[in-house]
């Protein structure tokens, strides 16, 4: 089947995404240039639907009144919680515009969560402390257990009212790179079943997360990684792919995140006899340690056999226990998880013992970028005209273990910044737009309605899935990597004889599939040949065989995929500017030991 492009469209910014970086990019750009022509694309049925607005339990933010917090033990603990892999100059850029963003939403109509003194009220989430991890600090504001969608609501408003195209069910498939210049994209409209060339002087991308890599995950269904496989078939590498966070509290069963709230208002984890385990993995900070040690300390207590068996999934967890919490926290802090408690597992958290387990949540890993959002090759050269932004990209604000709030942080921050970069580049960027020659999407699309054989879409993206969680997951091998490696090359192969019933591009559902398998196929590779690389455990990443942080792997990890599919790894060096500019609390900043 031959396939051509329907239509070319013109516009000044191409966002590929419609998330919360997304549309906090786009207002930054459309309330400072109002006649800018900002299209954006959603792959689901409208923006509102995007991941962003699933988010839970708030955004960290020092306010600059608060007596007790400070940025810089924002800055520190994230840094601290990264096991010291972050770019320090990104923290310190993020972490101290942080309060200004929570001023932006407020005065757009944010709603806030407030105290009975009429101030934003705050959390303590995991790592978060003052005085350079003296105590827990409250530093997370929220509404209530639906922060993330009071950004989506207060940001779409924001780009409505200035005029922002929106093309909903709409993926970017192939982006228009030539001479390290970025000059658009080809995207697919699902509905329609047309592909279109968007040319555009900037294009943006935000893309979300990668989390149907793994078969347990909090990651809505759209979440598969489509940004990283754009850039990686590009030629460019991804950043520290292998840096995969899986979160503690995962609702057995669906898997859908049990917020780290739940933690914050004083809930325990308790294993099979009842006992409150954390004190033997994080004696001071508990329940509230960064959570690749909650997670590993929940898996720890389920290899070591002092974990629950479900009976309806016949999964292995630990217990949360909420009971002892009153009933305005159940009815005012946490009332949406405690309706999933409810309505997935039929359990009432005021009196019932709650299951959870470690369930994949984030991906710190992604497109490497600068500071100001600008996508960089392998040897750091921005590529002229493009920027990532979200969970998709590493500037690198979270290193190798993310705190819980400061992913939000980073979508309106790194959104906001991002959007101020482009502004610069409108201004002064005189270049007309250009039409290079597409390389890919054609063969790509018509060798998956071509192609023929008895293989399922879903029982190889099921096998892959599977796979992932069990090789290369919470604790990983040498062993267990390679086999990973050689099973996804396997299913590579086997993915050639999917044949396609429905030949028809409107509305093809089996052919979004494939592409999607595609791209968890690639996005995968690349997790897999990281941690192989990395010999040692550092953050979210841990392998049983190199149990200790080493030196000599103080560095990011780049990966590139060429076209033979053969990877490619390389190295960006750590961004050590708060450390190596002296003065006082410097010292901080250096490669410091991670205890909590």
């Amino acid at each position: 089947m031959k396939i051509d492009i329907d239509t070319t469209l013109s516009c000044d910014v191409l966002i590929i995404g419609a998330g919360g970086a997304a549309l906090r990019c786009a207002a930054e750009i459309l309330e400072n240039r109002p006649t800018a022509q900002v299209v954006a694309l959603t792959k689901v049925t409208h923006p509102q639907k995007s991941h962003t607005s699933t988010a839970q339990g708030g955004l960290a933010a020092v306010d600059p009144k608060d007596p007790l917090d400070a940025t810089v033990y924002h800055m520190f603990d994230t840094w601290k919680g990264s096991d010291c892999t972050a770019d320090q100059n990104v923290v310190k850029i993020i972490c101290e515009s942080a309060w200004e963003q929570i001023l932006w939403l407020e005065n757009r109509g944010m709603h806030f969560s407030r105290n009975r003194d009429g101030r934003l009220s705050k959390r303590t989430f995991g790592g978060h402390t003052r005085n350079f991890g003296e105590a827990s600090v409250y530093r997370a504001v929220f509404e209530a257990d639906r922060t993330g969608k009071g950004i989506m609501d207060t940001s779409w408003g924001e780009t409505l009212k200035k005029g922002i195209r929106f093309l909903n069910q709409t993926i970017g498939v192939e982006l228009l790179i030539e001479n390290d210049w970025c000059h658009g994209v080809i995207a697919f409209q699902q509905k329609e079943g047309k592909f279109i060339r968007i040319l555009s002087k900037a294009t943006i991308i935000a893309t979300g997360g990668s989390g149907q890599v793994y078969r347990v995950t909090t990651n809505c269904r759209q979440n598969t990684g489509d940004g990283l496989a754009l850039v990686l078939q590009a030629g460019l590498p991804v950043m520290d792919p292998e840096a995969v966070q899986f979160h503690p509290t995962g609702i057995v069963g669906p898997g859908i995140l049990a917020s780290e709230t739940l933690r914050s208002v004083g809930g325990i984890l308790r294993n099979r006899a009842l006992e409150p385990f954390m004190v033997d993995y994080a004696p001071k900070m508990r329940e509230l340690a960064p959570r690749d040690l909650v997670a590993r300390a929940i898996e720890s207590e389920i290899r070591e056999d002092r974990g629950i068996t479900n009976p309806d999934h016949q999964i292995a967890h630990v217990w949360i226990d909420l009971t002892h919490l009153p009933d305005e926290v159940h009815e005012k802090q946490i009332p949406e998880v405690s309706s999933f408690f409810k309505r997935y597992v039929n359990l009432d958290t005021k009196s019932d013992l709650c299951p959870v387990r470690p369930s994949n949540h984030y991906h710190m890993g992604g497109i490497p970028t600068n500071a100001w959002g600008e996508v960089e090759d392998h040897e750091g050269h921005p590529i002229g005209g493009l920027y990532a932004a979200g969970e998709c990209a590493a500037a690198s604000f979270h290193g190798f273990n993310r705190l819980g709030t400061n992913s939000i942080l980073e979508l309106i921050t790194m959104g906001s910044i991002v959007g101020r970069r482009v502004l610069n580049y409108l201004k002064d960027e005189v270049k007309a737009h250009h039409d290079p020659d597409p390389l890919i999407f054609r063969s790509k699309f018509e060798g998956y309605l071509d192609n023929s054989g008895s293989e399922s879409i879903g029982i190889l993206r099921s096998e892959l899935r599977t796979l992932m969680t069990d090789k290369v997951s919470v604790f990983r091998t040498e062993e267990s990597i390679s086999e990973a490696i050689e099973v996804i090359h396997e299913i590579q192969e086997r993915a050639g004889k999917v044949s396609i019933a429905n030949r028809r591009l409107p509305m093809n559902q089996e052919l979004l599939q494939r592409w999607e398998l595609d791209n968890l196929l690639l996005v995968a590779t690349s997790i897999c040949h990281a941690a192989l690389y990395r010999k040692e455990s550092r953050g979210a990443h841990f392998r049983d065989d190199y149990p200790s942080r080493l030196d000599e792997f103080n560095h990011h990890t780049l990966v590139a995929v060429d076209h033979g599919g053969e990877c490619h790894i390389s190295q960006r060096q750590i961004d050590m500017s708060l450390f190596e500019a002296g003065g006082e609390h410097s010292e901080k900043f250096g490669f410091i030991e991670r205890s909590y």
